[in-house]
């Protein structure tokens, strides 16, 4: 990291604590809401400068330009969050529903990629914005998985009911690395062209990068498993669990095996079985807080970042439409891909009274996102694509994750009509 890196991200690290500390003060939002509401008042901040002082204003824009959010997220931050959101997951419990997580991460996210594609296809012909159905379905593929990170942070605080989180963590993060493959599977085919790739090749990368992803999970996990087990120093066992992560994922990238699924497999692995029968209850401790924190950490600069990204995308009346009617049939798409494969293959039966409504606006969308969108190389089909999606995750994280609470509260009220 460069010197000037360094800086800028000192000072949004600087802002996370002030905003967080104004959070806990007065608003008592939801961490995550309010850092990412800062880092978007800040930006609408920085854009009125602009009219006073257009040299500050185009100085800082620059430098925020410096920090590359697709790297920073996917080749950085994401890695240590799925690995933490993972190790406070309970597998046992996620054993248990284990299809139905399997089948909505996998069917489920196939199936909405193809519906939301599809329809923003004819949405956007509808407002006379051509477009190569190709990019309508990467679209479809960056917004269909739901964010782990949004996800994860948001149900501590909204009591949902303990079997219901468990399939909606579990499904969160597997469905996250599920997504990444199918979108650079779909971003290969855009760029070679459809006629130049074969229906084995499609195959043969999902399995490569999917398998690749959850065997070098379970390598590197029981890899740090056996080398807690051998000791007891909890300082050694810290670095350890860091070491997994960080050279963990950068394996995955070298071998293009799906870092993020290898980044769950081998948190739920130390998480669960290194937790019960390679640490001490000291090491226990320090490894679980040591997590929490980075979590907690990491989940702060992330949020302030996706709020100071308005400043960087171009918008106009046509793209903020367009991005309001998508952020609805994304819902209807989750709900869609949700119920078909619960009612198919039994697991409706299994699930708690208004399980699809609540999975359905629970399903939140965040920062990874963003990142692919961002990903993309420069065109005209980015600048649409980038400016849609940051209006379908600003709707999701600000609407569902400020009423998911409520919705669970109303829905879970004896007199509720609703089960569906």
């Amino acid at each position: 990291m460069s010197l000037e890196l360094f800086h800028i991200f000192s000072i949004i690290l600087v802002l996370s604590a002030l905003f967080s500390f104004i959070n806990q003060k007065t608003l008592k939002l939801p961490t995550t809401i309010s850092l990412m509401v800062a880092g978007l008042l800040l930006s609408v901040a920085i854009q009125l400068l602009h009219m006073v002082s257009p040299v500050f204003s185009d100085f800082i824009t620059e430098e925020l330009r410096t920090i590359d959010f697709s790297k920073f997220l996917l080749d950085f931050l994401l890695s240590f969050l799925l690995f933490a959101g993972a190790m406070h997951t309970d597998l046992d419990r996620l054993a248990k529903d284990r299809w139905p997580i399997l089948s909505f991460a996998t069917i489920g996210v196939l199936l909405s990629t193809f519906l939301v594609g599809t329809i923003t296809y004819y949405t956007l012909y509808a407002f006379g914005i051509p477009i190569n159905y190709i990019y309508c379905l990467l679209f479809g593929a960056l917004i269909s998985p739901t964010d782990p990170i949004a996800v994860l942070s948001l149900l501590k605080k909204a009591n949902v009911p303990k079997s219901l989180e468990v399939k909606i963590t579990g499904e969160s993060l597997f469905n996250d690395g599920v997504g990444v493959v199918i979108f650079l599977t779909i971003y290969q085919i855009a760029e070679r062209g459809m006629g130049n790739v074969s229906g084995m090749e499609i195959v043969e990368l999902l399995g490569f990068e999917i398998l690749g992803g959850i065997g070098l999970g379970l390598g590197i996990g029981y890899l740090g498993w056996k080398l807690m087990k051998s000791i007891d120093h909890y300082q050694t066992e810290v670095i350890i669990s860091l070491a997994l992560v960080m050279g963990g994922y950068s394996l995955a990238h070298y071998l293009h095996f799906s870092g993020p699924l290898a980044m769950v497999v081998a948190g739920l692995w130390i998480g669960n079985h290194a937790k019960e029968t390679a640490m001490s209850e000291v090491t226990l401790d320090y490894v679980t807080k040591f997590w929490e924190i980075t979590d907690e950490v990491l989940n702060a600069v992330l949020f302030v970042l996706i709020g100071l990204e308005l400043v960087l995308i171009s918008f106009n009346t046509k793209y903020i439409i367009v991005g309001v009617l998508s952020a609805v049939v994304v819902l209807g798409a989750r709900y869609f891909s949700l119920a078909l494969p619960s009612y198919l293959l039994g697991f409706k039966k299994t699930f708690t009274r208004n399980a699809l409504p609540i999975m359905t606006w629970g399903g939140l969308r965040g920062g990874i996102s963003i990142a692919l969108a961002l990903s993309l190389q420069p065109s005209p089909e980015k600048d649409l694509i980038v400016a849609v999606t940051y209006v379908v995750v600003l709707i999701s994280l600000l609407v569902q994750g400020l009423t998911i609470e409520r919705l669970i509260k109303r829905l879970n009220k004896p007199t509720s009509k609703l089960n569906i």
